[in-house]
């Protein structure tokens, strides 16, 4: 039976998901923490824009963009005095504010300043959030948002799909019979946390006809929990497991040239103390990785190839179709210059940022 989706119009192209040229603003992940030491700095291209980035004595990560505005040399070519950057053509220094400090050619600097992006650091990465003021925090799963935790690095890929296609496959019922033969019965059920996050639960009780449930059954009578929680239609949170230990795998995602993907897993457990609680998050954490690598490895073969569109929509797709809506109000950015994208009677119009000096001056703090 065809779904009856609410607020949707499928002879309408959407204008965020799976297009390769938009993207949700946001937080996205750079670089590992690990990989920016004190007093370096390295270029990066993220969602098309040539950056940089630097780690000053106080630690805290600096990004800005690449090309000084004195002249345009790459600002990754010079080098880290402090807490600041020196432009090596000219060596005019900015501050971590991206305000001139010093011109060795004059008394004192300009009215000048590099452009800069908010930043912050969370589970051994560094983000970077794609507008002027973060309107959200960074990615995080509900379950732990007050939690201290542990996590680890998995696999790092690149896939032939958007991000938006990868995501859209956690809520995907009718694959988790079909191509992994494990639970047969979901019933996803939506909220929406804030305007740039959304959670799907499972809160199916039973399943008789399937493998994982017929495995566990003997052992464990109440029902294994599967959520998702989704961040600016890129960053997805997976928990499942019982009532008495859960798995979080996090999969960051970014959209690279020509709508393909490049994402990052990382394995996250709530911090226990002492020795052996160090060891059992280590156990955690390892058996995390076992699962993912075997959601991946049977999916893979399908982002290698999909050309997704959502023609025929039946029942079992309405989580997908709940997370296209939820993207598609939300605000979109223009992959390459980061500027907003507005669409009004079916044309796209890109509009430049303008920056407020002193907002920037008084906001842009790394966290």
């Amino acid at each position: 039976m065809n779904v009856n989706a609410e607020n949707v119009n499928y002879a309408r192209k959407p204008k965020i998901f799976n297009q390769p040229e938009r993207f949700i603003e946001g937080w996205y992940w750079v670089i590992s923490s690990r990989k920016l030491r004190v007093g370096e700095v390295k270029p990066v291209t993220i969602l098309g824009r040539d950056l940089v980035i630097y780690r000053g004595e106080d630690r805290q990560a600096v990004i800005f963009d690449a090309y000084c505005p004195h002249m345009g040399a790459h600002l990754a070519e010079g080098k880290v005095e402090g807490n600041e950057l020196r432009c090596f053509f000219h060596n005019w220094k900015y501050d971590a504010q991206g305000f001139c400090v010093d011109i060795p050619c004059l008394d004192e600097p300009i009215n000048v300043r590099a452009k800069t992006w908010p930043t912050a650091e969370k589970y051994g990465l560094v983000w970077v959030w794609t507008g002027e003021t973060p309107q959200q925090p960074l990615p995080f799963i509900p379950e732990l948002e007050l939690e201290e935790y542990d996590s680890a690095f998995g696999l790092r890929f690149i896939t032939n799909c958007h991000p938006n296609v990868f995501m859209v496959n956690a809520i995907d019922a009718q694959h988790f019979n079909t191509v992994h033969k494990l639970l047969s019965e979901f019933n996803f059920e939506k909220q929406e946390l804030n305007e740039n996050a959304i959670t799907f639960t499972n809160t199916t009780q039973n399943s008789r006809d399937s493998f994982l449930m017929k495995l566990i059954r003997p052992f464990y009578k109440k029902p294994v929990i599967y959520s998702l929680c989704y961040w600016y239609g890129t960053t997805g949170m997976v928990t499942v497991g019982t009532d008495f230990l859960h798995f979080h795998i996090m999969f960051a995602l970014r959209l690279i040239a020509g709508g393909k993907t490049e994402g990052l897993t990382i394995f996250i457990t709530k911090k226990r103390q002492g020795i052996f609680g160090r060891l059992y998050n280590r156990l955690i954490l390892w058996l995390s990785k076992f699962v993912a690598q075997f959601f991946i490895k049977n999916d893979s073969k399908i982002f290698e190839t999909i050309q997704f569109n959502l023609k025929s929509p039946i029942d079992l797709d309405e989580p997908i179709i709940q997370f296209i809506n939820h993207l598609e109000g939300q605000k979109a950015l223009k992959w390459g210059s980061w500027n907003l994208d507005r669409v009004r009677d079916g044309e796209v119009r890109e509009i430049e940022k303008r920056e407020n000096r002193e907002k920037w001056r008084d906001e842009l703090v790394n966290d």
